[in-house]
């Protein structure tokens, strides 16, 4: 199996990019050590935030997590590689 050649500092790199994840639009706005791992935030899709007593008090841009390692850690993982770079 080929060595993953790649560095934190290359994902860092990543931040501030617009791709395509899942179809949606998204732009890289964090990169997570532990994993490693990309956060995106939703270019168009808002979700309720809600307070310590859960109430509704404003809407934030929708994030999501992708892993860039597989769960054997010796591959990328296939949400990683299904990023379309705009």
């Amino acid at each position: 199996m080929p060595e993953l050649d790649f560095s934190m500092q290359q994902l860092r790199g990543m931040i501030g990019i617009e791709v395509i994840h899942r179809g949606i639009p998204c732009r890289v706005i964090e990169v997570l050590d532990d994993g490693p791992a990309l956060v995106l935030q939703d270019l168009n899709r808002r979700d309720m935030q809600t307070d310590q007593y859960g109430d509704p008090r404003r809407r934030v841009p929708a994030t999501y997590t992708v892993p860039v390692l597989d769960t054997d850690c010796r591959s990328l993982h296939p949400d990683f590689l299904g990023l379309d770079l705009q």
